[in-house]
């Protein structure tokens, strides 16, 4: 078994960070999050006081941040760790964050001779804790080979998209995508409700329907109709509305980059960014329903 750093607890990388320490591997762990920290040195991780001291020795260095500044300021900062990580080391980043970024990151680790991988993740907290996510891989096939015992453990599927760089354009097309659909989503349910229709009922008749999606059947957005998503716990933990709007900020900056037109996903960045204004941010990006319902309208 391999010696790890694992820097990121939140949501997503705790679980992921467990399922590590199950497949038997020896975990190294930081946070800024003291109590995250703790979570993991109860179930049997390191705890180190910061991240330099996480990579230290490790074999395999895995990070999973918020955004590209944190992520920048991890590896390439004045205080970051590409000096410290061990020769040899591959270097896995599991954020979701700018492709720019993910190159200049591997770039630099590319200049120490280590392999770097950008591999974001699709499917959220639950996946993350079943251990069934899955990797959008860009960079070396190589060096994707060496990661596979690592992501196997915390996922169940990896697809390599190309390139350095390549997964995290491929993670922000899909988060684009979603972003449409789960504000669709609301707005049919919120419509049919309106109009007195049962939202589980209407709900099982758009999943047998032209209508379906990922959205709809998985992570259903309206109260009452799911257990187990956050609609069910008052919009708590999952993926954040500000991660949802940073997420298509990435698109409309990819899309600007390559003269694309991205319409309805511009359009969804402004439903989130009003939806996170009105103090939702923290809340699990399905609550974008909430201003639809009728009795919560602005």
């Amino acid at each position: 078994m391999s010696r790890i750093a694992f820097i990121g607890l939140g949501n997503m990388g705790a679980p992921m960070a467990h399922n590590l320490l199950k497949a038997g591997h020896e975990l190294a762990v930081f946070d800024l999050s003291a109590s995250a920290v703790q979570g993991l040195a109860d179930a049997g991780a390191r705890s180190a006081p910061d991240a330099r001291a996480a990579v230290e020795g490790a074999q395999v260095v895995i990070s999973m941040l918020p955004a590209s500044t944190h992520v920048h300021g991890l590896y390439l900062g004045q205080q970051g760790i590409v000096p410290h990580i061990a020769d040899g080391a591959l270097v896995i980043d599991c954020s979701t964050i700018s492709a720019a970024t993910a190159q200049a990151v591997a770039q630099a680790l590319a200049a120490r001779g280590l392999d770097a991988l950008d591999a974001p993740v699709s499917g959220g907290t639950a996946g993350a804790a079943a251990g069934t996510l899955t990797f959008i891989v860009g960079g070396e096939a190589a060096a994707l080979e060496r990661a596979r015992p690592y992501l196997s453990a915390m996922g169940k599927n990896v697809f390599h998209a190309g390139g350095s760089g390549a997964g995290q354009i491929a993670k922000i097309c899909n988060n684009m995508l979603l972003g449409i659909l789960m504000a669709g989503t609301a707005e049919a349910l919120a419509l049919g409700a309106a109009h007195g229709l049962d939202p589980k009922v209407l709900s099982d008749i758009m999943g047998k329907s032209s209508g379906r999606n990922w959205a709809l059947e998985l992570y259903n957005p309206y109260p009452g109709v799911m257990e187990n998503v956050p609609a069910a716990r008052g919009y708590s933990g999952g993926f954040g509305v500000d991660l949802m709007h940073k997420d298509l900020g990435l698109a409309a900056e990819a899309a600007i980059a390559s003269r694309c037109a991205v319409p309805l996903g511009e359009l969804a960045r402004n439903l989130y960014g009003m939806h996170s204004l009105s103090g939702a941010g923290t809340l699990d990006f399905s609550s974008i329903i909430q201003p639809l319902l009728k009795d919560q309208l602005y």
